[in-house]
C-alpha cells in the first residue's frame, strides 16, 4: 500500500492538485463543517489557540494557519540557546558531511540541490549541522526564527510537491531538492543561517511576514531572489519571532555553518518537538 502511495505521487498532478485544493481553503464553502472534521479526524488541541471556537474562522486556511495564545510556546531561555522553528517530529538532524545532508535512513541529498544551485551559500554549510522538523496535519503551522537575526535574502524555487511524510522520506531520492521551497538566509551571531521552507503536496502557499505570499505565484514558476540586506530598516528579528507559515502541512529545514552549533543530544529522529524548545547551544569560540 505504501509503495502504491509513492508510485501514484508520480503520476499526480501536483501543483493543479494543491492549487485546487488550496481554492476551496481560502472560501468560506462548508468551512465549519470542514474545521470541525479536521479538528476530529486530528484530534487538534484548540485550547492553546488565540480562537478558540471553529466558528471564530473565516475559512479553512486562517484556522489551518491559526495564532496561539500569549506564552503558548515558551522560548528556551539562556543567551545561548537555540531554539526549534516548529512544532512537529524531527525528522532527521546532525552533520552535514560535507555536503550531504541525511533526508531518511539510508538516503541523502545534496546541499546545494537543496539550495537552488547556489554553490557560494552552500559553501557556508559543508561541514555544518542541520535539523529537519517535519509539521504533521494536527500541528501548530507557523515557523519562527531559531536564533536571532538579520534577514538578508530570500530565494524562491520551483519544484514538485511531493508528501513530506515518512513513507515519501523513506522512499523518494532528493525529496526536500525536488520540492517548491523558500530558502530564508540570516546573519546571526554565529555566522548565516538558513531556514528552509518546504513545500508539499496539498500545501496551498508558502507565507512570509515580510514578503508575504511566496507561492503559489501568478506568474511562470521560476527562480526568485530577493535580497534584503540593504532594507531599510534592516529586518530584524529576534530568538522565536514568528518567520512564515505553511497553508497545509509541510517540513522546516534549519542551516548552520560549522563550529557554530551544538544539537541537542536528547534529541534524534521522530522526537515530538514544540516551537520554542531548547534546539542547540552556541559553540565558544576559543
Amino acid at each position: 500500500m505504501s509503495r502504491l502511495f509513492v508510485i501514484l505521487q508520480y503520476l499526480l498532478p501536483h501543483h493543479l492538485l494543491s492549487r485546487f485544493i488550496g481554492f476551496f481553503a481560502d472560501s468560506g464553502f462548508l468551512k465549519n463543517f470542514f474545521i470541525r472534521s479536521f479538528i476530529r479526524r486530528y484530534k487538534v488541541d484548540m485550547s492553546e489557540a488565540a480562537i478558540t471556537d471553529p466558528a471564530g474562522y473565516p475559512n479553512f486556511n486562517t484556522f489551518f494557519t491559526r495564532e496561539l495564545k500569549t506564552g503558548a510556546r515558551p522560548i528556551a531561555a539562556g543567551s545561548d540557546v537555540v531554539v526549534c522553528p516548529a512544532d512537529g517530529a524531527i525528522s532527521a538532524l546532525g552533520a552535514i558531511e560535507d555536503d550531504k545532508l541525511l533526508q531518511a535512513k539510508a538516503h541523502e541529498f545534496k546541499l546545494v540541490d537543496l539550495l537552488g544551485g547556489d554553490d557560494d551559500l552552500a559553501a557556508a554549510y559543508r561541514n555544518g549541522c542541520f535539523a529537519t522538523v517535519y509539521l504533521s496535519p494536527r500541528d501548530y503551522h507557523r515557523v519562527h526564527l531559531p536564533l536571532a537575526g538579520q534577514l538578508i535574502k530570500t530565494a524562491y524555487i520551483p519544484g514538485r510537491l511531493f508528501s513530506v511524510n515518512q513513507v515519501t522520506t523513506e522512499s523518494v531520492p532528493n525529496l526536500f531538492a525536488r520540492n517548491e521551497r523558500a530558502v530564508c538566509v540570516f546573519n546571526t551571531s554565529v555566522g548565516t543561517m538558513c531556514v528552509i521552507l518546504v513545500g508539499a503536496m496539498l500545501v496551498a502557499g508558502i507565507e512570509t511576514v515580510w514578503g508575504g505570499q511566496i507561492c503559489p505565484t501568478s506568474g511562470a514558476r521560476k527562480m526568485r531572489v530577493s535580497e534584503y540586506g540593504n532594507h531599510e530598516p534592516p529586518i530584524e528579528l529576534a530568538t522565536g519571532a514568528e518567520i512564515g507559515r505553511f497553508k497545509l502541512g509541510s517540513t522546516a529545514i534549519v542551516l548552520f555553518p560549522p563550529g557554530t552549533v551544538k544539537l541537542d543530544e536528547s534529541l534524534g529522529p521522530n522526537s515530538p518537538v514544540k516551537m520554542g524548545q531548547l534546539l542547540g547551544r552556541f559553540i565558544e569560540q576559543s
